[in-house]
Order: structure tokens, then sequence, then C-alpha cells
């Protein structure tokens, strides 16, 4: 059978609860949270990871996957090179959104806002984090950019470790990898969030927290007003 014969002919029947305005959180913050310690709950893979879409200046659209690394009531943080194409997307427009697809719950989170670079002292806090091979590979890594083979890519990797002394941070000669300057977060304040929950007969619930005055703002900022959108 042809892929696009067996796409037409998937169906997956959405039967899990619906979602009523009256079992909201108060604020999307707080829904998020639920939602998030029910997904780990679940057993879901990976469920910080969330599919970005960014623009260029000419409206160029790119999507790809990224980890959230913070969601408070500021908005969602995730961590990158500043150099990346994503990155370059976001200086020329900041207008970005993210999904969560919590696909095993028959669920996703949409959140649209604008992206800004966190401050210097949360990219560091986050940095000192991540595992030391994690760290060098952020300083062998010219994210985005053309590279020739893999083995130029290996040969990155291999001249980043020797500049730090290692993968073994106990090791003779190894020191402390610090932060590179074209590293760190952005974070998405958002305007609107969007729970969406599968239902029979695709007829599904969504339910939006909307920014009333257009401005941005904590999530418990009292500005904000819950729509639900037809599926």
């Amino acid at each position: 059978m042809h892929a696009t014969e067996q796409m037409a002919r998937m169906r997956l029947v959405y039967a899990a609860a619906g979602l009523d305005e009256a079992d909201l959180a108060a604020d999307w913050f707080t829904q998020f949270q639920r939602w998030f310690d029910e997904a780990v709950a679940a057993g879901l893979q990976e469920p910080n990871a969330m599919v970005l879409a960014t623009a260029s200046r000419d409206g160029v659209v790119s999507g790809r996957t990224v980890l959230a690394k913070t969601v408070d009531a500021a908005g969602v943080v995730f961590y990158t090179n500043y150099e990346s194409a994503k990155s370059r997307d976001i200086a020329e427009n900041p207008s970005v959104a993210v999904t969560f697809p919590w696909y095993g719950l028959h669920r996703q989170v949409q959140v649209r806002g604008v992206a800004s670079q966190v401050t210097r002292a949360e990219t560091e806090a986050y940095w000192a984090l991540r595992p030391r091979g994690s760290q060098i590979g952020a300083w062998a890594s010219p994210q985005s950019a053309v590279i020739g083979s893999r083995a130029e890519l290996d040969a990155l990797q291999l001249a980043a470790e020797e500049r730090f002394g290692g993968l073994d941070a106990a090791a003779p000669g190894a020191v402390p990898v610090p932060a590179p300057e074209h590293w760190g977060g952005w974070r998405i304040a958002p305007h609107t969030i969007e729970f969406w929950q599968g239902r029979t007969d695709r007829l599904h619930d969504r339910l939006r927290f909307r920014r009333i005055d257009g401005s941005l703002g904590p999530a418990d900022d009292g500005r904000w007003v819950v729509e639900r959108l037809a599926p």
C-alpha cells in the first residue's frame, strides 16, 4: 500500500475525558504544570520536548524540536547557540510559537509569544547543570553551519575536549568549561496559550488563555481571558 493511501486510512479514536472551563486552573501556568505532571506520571518520553516555529524577516518559516528547560509565570525558556538558524530568525522576528505534543495523552499545548534573551546569570545557572560532554559539545559545534563531513565534526569535538582537558572533570589537567558568549537562553513571553484535548469524532476541546490588553506580563496578573475555540 502506498504511503499516501496508508496515511488517508489512518484513524485513532480520541476517547479521553474532555476539558471543561470549570476544570481549568485559574492561570495558564498552573494549568500547564498540572498537565505536565500528568505527562510525566504517564511515562511520556521527553515531555519537555516542544516544536519551535520561527520565521525570518522575509517570512520564511522553520520548525524544529527543542527542549524546554523552564516554564513559569514569565514564560517558556529554552537554550541554544545564539548563532544558530533559530536564533538568527528570532533576532530578526521575535514572534514565535511552540507546541508540546503529548500524543500519548491525546493532548497538546500551544504557546505563542515574543522571545527575548534571558539574563546571563540565568544562562550560567542552567549551564552549570549540563553534563560536561554537553558543555564541550556546545563549544565544538558551529550550529547550523555547513560542514564537510562527520569526521570534521568529530575533529572539532576532539579539539574542544583537548582545550578543556577531556570529558572527565576529575582527570589531571581538566578545567571547568565556561558557557560560551554565543550560547544562552531564549524566553518566550506568551500572549496566548491553548490547551487542546482530543475528543471523539474530531470534536476536540480547545481552551485558550489570551491576554486581553495585548501587552506581555506574568501569568497571574489578571489580564487574561479564557476562550473556547471550535475544533
